[in-house]
C-alpha cells in the first residue's frame, strides 16, 4: 500500500496540463519494464516515475509547439 501516493502523483500531473495522456502510458510502460529489470518490486515505482517523466516531456513539447504557432501565426 505504500505505492498509492506514487500512483496518485501521475494522475494529479495528468489533470494539471492538457498534454496527451499517451505520454503517460508510454512512460509507464517503459518505466515498468525498466523497474522490473532493476529488481523485485520496482516495476510499480518505475511505471509511476516513467509516467510522470513522459507526461512532463509531452507537456513541454506541447508548450513549445504552442509558442512556435504564436510567433509564426
Amino acid at each position: 500500500m505504500r505505492f498509492i501516493p506514487l500512483l496518485a502523483l501521475p494522475l494529479l500531473a495528468m489533470t494539471a496540463s492538457p498534454a496527451p495522456a499517451k505520454g503517460c502510458i508510454r512512460g509507464a510502460a517503459a518505466g515498468g519494464v525498466g523497474g522490473h529489470f532493476v529488481g523485485k518490486g520496482h516495476a510499480v515505482a518505475g511505471a509511476a516515475i516513467g509516467c510522470v517523466v513522459a507526461h512532463h516531456h509531452y507537456a513541454k513539447q506541447a508548450r513549445a509547439q504552442k509558442a512556435a504557432a504564436r510567433t509564426h501565426g
